[in-house]
Protein backbone atom coordinates (compact mmCIF):
# COMPACT_ATOMS: atom_id res chain seq x y z
CA UNK A 1 0.00 0.00 0.00
CA UNK A 2 3.13 2.24 0.62
CA UNK A 3 3.29 2.85 -3.81
CA UNK A 4 -0.45 3.55 -3.67
CA UNK A 5 -0.67 6.32 -0.76
CA UNK A 6 2.86 8.16 -2.37
CA UNK A 7 0.74 8.21 -5.71
CA UNK A 8 -2.20 9.67 -4.22
CA UNK A 9 -1.48 12.23 -2.00
CA UNK A 10 -2.73 14.85 -4.98
CA UNK A 11 -6.42 15.54 -5.18
CA UNK A 12 -8.96 13.76 -7.19
CA UNK A 13 -11.82 15.75 -8.49
CA UNK A 14 -15.10 13.58 -9.71
CA UNK A 15 -16.90 16.06 -12.20
CA UNK A 16 -19.73 14.17 -11.90
CA UNK A 17 -21.46 12.74 -8.94
CA UNK A 18 -23.35 9.78 -10.20
CA UNK A 19 -24.26 6.31 -9.39
CA UNK A 20 -20.79 5.39 -11.20
CA UNK A 21 -18.51 8.11 -9.50
CA UNK A 22 -20.10 6.89 -6.15
CA UNK A 23 -19.03 3.30 -7.09
CA UNK A 24 -15.68 4.19 -7.50
CA UNK A 25 -14.93 6.33 -4.47
CA UNK A 26 -16.88 4.34 -2.45
CA UNK A 27 -14.39 1.26 -3.17
CA UNK A 28 -11.48 3.66 -3.20
CA UNK A 29 -11.98 5.06 0.46
CA UNK A 30 -12.87 1.57 1.67
CA UNK A 31 -9.30 0.08 0.74
CA UNK A 32 -7.91 3.03 1.59
CA UNK A 33 -5.93 4.09 -1.50
CA UNK A 34 -7.20 7.49 -1.66
CA UNK A 35 -8.34 9.85 1.62
CA UNK A 36 -11.50 11.22 1.66
CA UNK A 37 -9.80 14.37 1.94
CA UNK A 38 -8.02 14.04 -1.10
CA UNK A 39 -11.61 13.42 -2.82
CA UNK A 40 -13.57 16.31 -4.66
CA UNK A 41 -16.96 15.45 -5.86
CA UNK A 42 -19.18 18.34 -7.97
CA UNK A 43 -21.82 18.24 -9.78
CA UNK A 44 -24.09 21.36 -11.63
CA UNK A 45 -27.09 21.70 -9.34
CA UNK A 46 -28.17 18.89 -6.92
CA UNK A 47 -26.66 20.22 -3.67
CA UNK A 48 -28.88 17.51 -2.03
CA UNK A 49 -27.35 14.57 -3.35
CA UNK A 50 -23.79 16.08 -2.69
CA UNK A 51 -24.72 16.82 0.91
CA UNK A 52 -26.06 12.96 0.93
CA UNK A 53 -22.04 11.54 -0.57
CA UNK A 54 -20.20 14.21 2.20
CA UNK A 55 -22.37 12.97 4.75
CA UNK A 56 -21.93 9.50 3.34
CA UNK A 57 -18.14 9.37 2.85
CA UNK A 58 -16.57 12.56 4.56
CA UNK A 59 -15.53 13.57 0.83
CA UNK A 60 -15.70 17.21 0.23
CA UNK A 61 -17.52 18.65 -2.56
CA UNK A 62 -18.74 21.57 -4.32
CA UNK A 63 -21.70 23.12 -7.12
CA UNK A 64 -20.83 26.04 -6.71
CA UNK A 65 -19.87 28.18 -10.05
CA UNK A 66 -17.64 30.51 -8.48
CA UNK A 67 -15.29 27.94 -6.91
CA UNK A 68 -15.02 24.97 -9.73
CA UNK A 69 -12.28 26.66 -12.25
CA UNK A 70 -9.91 26.61 -8.68
CA UNK A 71 -11.10 23.13 -7.65
CA UNK A 72 -10.13 21.87 -11.21
CA UNK A 73 -7.17 23.76 -11.82
CA UNK A 74 -5.45 22.14 -8.20
CA UNK A 75 -6.49 18.49 -9.35
CA UNK A 76 -4.38 16.35 -10.16
CA UNK A 77 -6.36 13.90 -11.79
CA UNK A 78 -9.96 14.88 -12.94
CA UNK A 79 -12.49 12.09 -13.23
CA UNK A 80 -15.20 12.75 -16.20
CA UNK A 81 -18.25 11.29 -14.44
CA UNK A 82 -21.07 13.51 -16.14
CA UNK A 83 -23.86 12.21 -18.01
CA UNK A 84 -23.23 12.05 -21.67
CA UNK A 85 -25.81 14.67 -23.02
CA UNK A 86 -23.65 17.37 -20.28
CA UNK A 87 -20.14 16.41 -21.58
CA UNK A 88 -19.67 18.28 -24.59
CA UNK A 89 -20.55 22.06 -22.97
CA UNK A 90 -18.51 21.15 -19.50
CA UNK A 91 -15.56 19.85 -21.45
CA UNK A 92 -15.46 23.09 -23.66
CA UNK A 93 -15.20 24.85 -20.34
CA UNK A 94 -12.87 22.75 -18.58
CA UNK A 95 -10.20 22.91 -21.83
CA UNK A 96 -8.91 26.00 -21.04
CA UNK A 97 -8.49 26.14 -17.56
CA UNK A 98 -6.07 22.61 -17.72
CA UNK A 99 -2.09 22.41 -16.95
CA UNK A 100 -0.21 20.58 -19.39
CA UNK A 101 0.36 17.18 -16.91
CA UNK A 102 -3.51 17.31 -15.64
CA UNK A 103 -4.68 13.71 -16.11
CA UNK A 104 -7.93 13.30 -17.33
CA UNK A 105 -10.08 10.14 -16.88
CA UNK A 106 -13.00 9.26 -18.17
CA UNK A 107 -16.15 6.89 -17.18
CA UNK A 108 -18.60 8.13 -19.75
CA UNK A 109 -19.86 5.77 -22.46
CA UNK A 110 -19.48 6.35 -26.13
CA UNK A 111 -17.51 9.39 -25.51
CA UNK A 112 -13.78 8.40 -27.69
CA UNK A 113 -10.30 9.97 -26.27
CA UNK A 114 -10.07 12.18 -30.18
CA UNK A 115 -13.49 13.89 -29.00
CA UNK A 116 -12.44 14.74 -25.50
CA UNK A 117 -9.54 16.08 -26.80
CA UNK A 118 -11.35 17.69 -29.53
CA UNK A 119 -13.89 19.28 -26.92
CA UNK A 120 -10.89 19.81 -24.65
CA UNK A 121 -9.38 22.19 -26.97
CA UNK A 122 -6.11 20.45 -26.48
CA UNK A 123 -3.76 17.59 -26.54
CA UNK A 124 -4.33 16.35 -22.70
CA UNK A 125 -3.02 13.29 -21.08
CA UNK A 126 -6.63 11.26 -21.12
CA UNK A 127 -7.64 7.63 -19.95
CA UNK A 128 -11.16 6.17 -20.98
CA UNK A 129 -12.64 3.75 -18.58
CA UNK A 130 -15.61 1.43 -18.49
CA UNK A 131 -16.23 0.72 -14.70
CA UNK A 132 -19.12 -0.98 -13.48
CA UNK A 133 -20.68 -0.49 -10.40
CA UNK A 134 -19.50 -4.19 -8.53
CA UNK A 135 -16.36 -1.74 -8.39
CA UNK A 136 -18.21 -0.04 -4.96
CA UNK A 137 -17.55 -3.98 -3.37
CA UNK A 138 -13.76 -4.17 -5.00
CA UNK A 139 -15.19 -6.67 -7.73
CA UNK A 140 -15.40 -3.95 -10.65
CA UNK A 141 -14.21 -4.87 -14.11
CA UNK A 142 -12.55 -2.17 -15.66
CA UNK A 143 -11.86 -1.59 -19.28
CA UNK A 144 -9.12 0.93 -20.19
CA UNK A 145 -7.60 2.94 -23.39
CA UNK A 146 -4.88 5.43 -22.98
CA UNK A 147 -3.84 8.37 -25.45
CA UNK A 148 -0.39 8.59 -26.43
CA UNK A 149 -0.13 11.80 -23.99
CA UNK A 150 -0.07 9.33 -21.09
CA UNK A 151 3.18 8.77 -18.96
CA UNK A 152 4.39 5.67 -17.47
CA UNK A 153 3.47 7.56 -14.03
CA UNK A 154 0.12 8.29 -15.14
CA UNK A 155 -0.87 4.68 -16.67
CA UNK A 156 0.61 3.53 -13.29
CA UNK A 157 -1.70 5.95 -11.54
CA UNK A 158 -4.75 4.69 -13.87
CA UNK A 159 -4.27 1.39 -13.32
CA UNK A 160 -3.67 1.45 -9.83
CA UNK A 161 -6.52 3.34 -9.33
CA UNK A 162 -8.58 0.79 -11.02
CA UNK A 163 -6.74 -2.68 -9.65
CA UNK A 164 -7.93 -1.21 -6.42
CA UNK A 165 -11.69 -1.59 -6.89
CA UNK A 166 -11.35 -5.15 -9.30
CA UNK A 167 -9.38 -6.07 -12.27
CA UNK A 168 -8.97 -4.20 -15.22
CA UNK A 169 -8.18 -4.97 -18.91
CA UNK A 170 -6.24 -2.86 -20.97
CA UNK A 171 -7.48 -2.53 -24.58
CA UNK A 172 -7.29 -0.97 -27.70
CA UNK A 173 -9.99 1.92 -27.84
CA UNK A 174 -11.75 0.68 -30.73
CA UNK A 175 -12.98 -2.66 -28.62
CA UNK A 176 -14.49 -0.28 -26.27
CA UNK A 177 -18.05 -0.28 -27.08
CA UNK A 178 -18.53 -3.66 -27.07
CA UNK A 179 -16.39 -4.33 -23.39
CA UNK A 180 -19.50 -2.37 -22.75
CA UNK A 181 -21.82 -4.10 -23.80
CA UNK A 182 -19.87 -7.18 -22.00
CA UNK A 183 -18.90 -5.79 -18.66
CA UNK A 184 -19.90 -2.43 -18.08
CA UNK A 185 -23.58 -2.74 -18.22
CA UNK A 186 -23.01 -6.90 -17.41
CA UNK A 187 -24.22 -6.24 -14.18
CA UNK A 188 -28.03 -5.58 -15.17
CA UNK A 189 -28.34 -8.47 -17.27
CA UNK A 190 -27.10 -10.82 -14.39
CA UNK A 191 -29.70 -9.03 -12.00
CA UNK A 192 -32.04 -9.65 -14.56
CA UNK A 193 -31.71 -13.10 -14.80
CA UNK A 194 -31.62 -13.46 -10.69
CA UNK A 195 -34.99 -11.57 -10.69
CA UNK A 196 -36.83 -14.56 -12.83
CA UNK A 197 -35.06 -17.03 -11.01
CA UNK A 198 -36.40 -15.56 -7.80
CA UNK A 199 -39.75 -15.01 -9.20
CA UNK A 200 -39.93 -18.83 -10.19
CA UNK A 201 -39.41 -19.87 -6.77
CA UNK A 202 -41.64 -17.27 -5.13
CA UNK A 203 -44.54 -18.39 -8.26
CA UNK A 204 -43.88 -22.20 -6.47
CA UNK A 205 -44.55 -21.03 -3.31
CA UNK A 206 -41.13 -20.44 -1.81
CA UNK A 207 -40.48 -17.25 0.34
CA UNK A 208 -39.01 -13.99 -1.24
CA UNK A 209 -36.02 -14.42 1.36
CA UNK A 210 -35.46 -18.27 0.61
CA UNK A 211 -35.67 -17.50 -3.41
CA UNK A 212 -32.67 -14.60 -2.86
CA UNK A 213 -30.51 -16.60 -1.03
CA UNK A 214 -31.14 -19.31 -2.91
CA UNK A 215 -30.46 -17.15 -6.31
CA UNK A 216 -27.55 -14.94 -4.85
CA UNK A 217 -25.62 -18.24 -4.24
CA UNK A 218 -26.07 -20.23 -6.94
CA UNK A 219 -24.68 -17.43 -9.03
CA UNK A 220 -21.79 -16.80 -6.62
CA UNK A 221 -21.00 -20.05 -6.86
CA UNK A 222 -21.05 -20.91 -10.59
CA UNK A 223 -19.12 -17.52 -11.22
CA UNK A 224 -16.08 -18.53 -8.74
CA UNK A 225 -16.31 -22.12 -10.19
CA UNK A 226 -16.03 -20.44 -13.52
CA UNK A 227 -12.38 -18.46 -11.73
CA UNK A 228 -11.17 -20.79 -9.19
CA UNK A 229 -11.09 -24.46 -11.53
CA UNK A 230 -10.07 -21.95 -15.20
CA UNK A 231 -12.53 -24.31 -17.25
CA UNK A 232 -14.66 -22.90 -19.80
CA UNK A 233 -18.43 -21.68 -19.13
CA UNK A 234 -19.51 -24.60 -21.01
CA UNK A 235 -17.39 -27.40 -20.28
CA UNK A 236 -18.94 -26.85 -16.53
CA UNK A 237 -22.51 -26.59 -17.66
CA UNK A 238 -22.22 -29.87 -19.79
CA UNK A 239 -21.02 -31.72 -16.34
CA UNK A 240 -23.95 -30.85 -14.50
CA UNK A 241 -26.64 -31.49 -17.68
CA UNK A 242 -27.26 -34.95 -17.33
CA UNK A 243 -28.87 -36.33 -20.53
CA UNK A 244 -32.78 -36.44 -20.40
CA UNK A 245 -32.19 -34.59 -16.55
CA UNK A 246 -33.92 -31.88 -14.97
CA UNK A 247 -31.19 -29.43 -16.16
CA UNK A 248 -31.15 -30.70 -19.49
CA UNK A 249 -34.84 -29.73 -19.51
CA UNK A 250 -34.01 -26.24 -18.51
CA UNK A 251 -31.82 -25.34 -20.98
CA UNK A 252 -33.52 -26.70 -23.92
CA UNK A 253 -36.49 -24.58 -22.65
CA UNK A 254 -33.93 -21.37 -22.96
CA UNK A 255 -32.57 -22.74 -26.32
CA UNK A 256 -36.64 -22.74 -27.37
CA UNK A 257 -36.15 -19.08 -26.19
CA UNK A 258 -32.85 -18.64 -27.94
CA UNK A 259 -31.67 -17.51 -24.91
CA UNK A 260 -28.06 -17.83 -26.46
CA UNK A 261 -28.49 -15.61 -29.17
CA UNK A 262 -30.82 -13.16 -27.04
CA UNK A 263 -27.85 -12.43 -25.03
CA UNK A 264 -25.12 -11.81 -27.53
CA UNK A 265 -27.71 -9.40 -29.16
CA UNK A 266 -28.51 -7.74 -26.10
CA UNK A 267 -24.42 -7.02 -25.83
CA UNK A 268 -24.20 -5.90 -29.79
CA UNK A 269 -27.29 -3.57 -29.07
CA UNK A 270 -25.68 -2.07 -25.28
CA UNK A 271 -22.64 -1.78 -27.39
CA UNK A 272 -24.23 -0.09 -30.38
CA UNK A 273 -25.95 2.44 -28.37
CA UNK A 274 -22.51 3.24 -26.71
CA UNK A 275 -21.54 4.17 -29.98
CA UNK A 276 -24.45 6.04 -31.03
CA UNK A 277 -24.39 8.24 -27.48
CA UNK A 278 -20.46 9.38 -28.54
CA UNK A 279 -21.75 10.02 -32.38
CA UNK A 280 -24.39 12.18 -30.57
CA UNK A 281 -22.02 14.12 -28.78
CA UNK A 282 -19.34 14.27 -32.10
CA UNK A 283 -22.51 15.56 -34.18
CA UNK A 284 -23.01 18.37 -31.37
CA UNK A 285 -19.13 20.12 -32.54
Amino acid sequence: MSQQHSLFQNNIAFYGAGSMAEAIVRGLIARSVVSPSNIMMMNRSNSTRLEELKQRYNVKTNNDESNKSGILRSSSVIVLAMKPKDAAAALKELGPILSEGQLIISVIAGLSISTIQQLLGRKQPVARTMPNTSSSIGLGATGISYSAELTEDHRRMVNTLFEAVGTITIIDEKHMDVLTGISGSGPAYIYYMMEAMIAAGMRSGLSQQQCKELTVQTVLGAARMVQQTGEEPGALRAKVTSPNGSTQAAIQKLDEGDFFEDVIAAVNRCAERSKEMGDALVNEL
